[in-house]
């Protein structure tokens, strides 16, 4: 009777914590809203602590378009980390719906196919806004 018990919360226990991982999502599922609504972009230096941001609709649908459909992928490990290269967030009329770093997402760790690094600096490198 204990055996069975013992096995029957294993399993239980098992099931449960299978459940609760973590999947492969992309930018526009983890983005509650419309992110065809995105008003403002604000990307976050965190080497040098500089932002930009960014109001111009056809260089925000520009962005969304490179980074919307990279897929983020669960670390394995999901200890916490200090420091990150970028951070952005998205607003829709003034409010910032979503802020999310390159690596990180409401407390998780990912990487990302294809790099979402190499894609954030070329276009921050690139963009022709004064930093803040």
């Amino acid at each position: 009777m204990l055996r069975r018990l013992v096995v029957f919360i294993f399993v239980f226990s098992f099931v449960i914590l299978t459940g609760c991982g973590l999947e492969t999502k992309t930018l526009t599922q983890f983005y509650e809203g419309d992110i065809n609504k995105v008003s403002k972009i604000v990307i976050l230096d965190g080497n040098t602590g500089y932002k930009k941001t960014i109001e111009d609709k056809k260089t925000i649908e520009s962005f969304l378009s490179e980074i919307k459909d990279i897929k983020f992928i669960p670390d394995e490990n999901q200890e916490a980390r200090s420091g990150f290269n970028y951070a952005i967030g998205l607003y829709q009329n003034g409010v910032d719906d979503f802020s999310f770093g390159l690596t990180q997402i409401n407390d998780h760790y990912y990487h990302t196919e294809p790099d979402i690094f190499l894609i954030v600096d070329n276009f921050y490198t690139n963009l022709d806004i004064k930093e803040e």
